[in-house]
């Protein structure tokens, strides 16, 4: 596995997944939290590829522009994981 740096692209929030973290709520969202789909960028000979990663509810979700580390398989570049995470 080779490493490059990556940049985060998108961050979205998926709102269709909602978690419930109280037992009773006032309203709709009153103590709900949602999963993220973030979009990394990475360049391998000059050739640029894609990652999308899922974020579980509740943890840290990096900004858009935040550089990761990009481990990626030589042969095929596209398949890569994210290190940073």
């Amino acid at each position: 596995m080779e490493k490059t740096i990556g940049t985060v692209v998108s961050v979205k929030k998926q709102w269709w997944l909602k978690i419930n973290t109280k037992p009773v709520r006032a309203h709709a969202f009153d103590g709900v939290i949602f999963p993220h789909i973030m979009k990394v960028a990475y360049c391998v000979d000059g050739v640029k590829y894609y990652k999308k990663k899922w974020i579980r509810a509740g943890l840290p979700v990096p900004t858009v522009n935040t550089e990761m580390t990009v481990a990626y398989d030589k042969e095929r570049p596209s398949r890569s994981k994210l290190l940073d995470l």
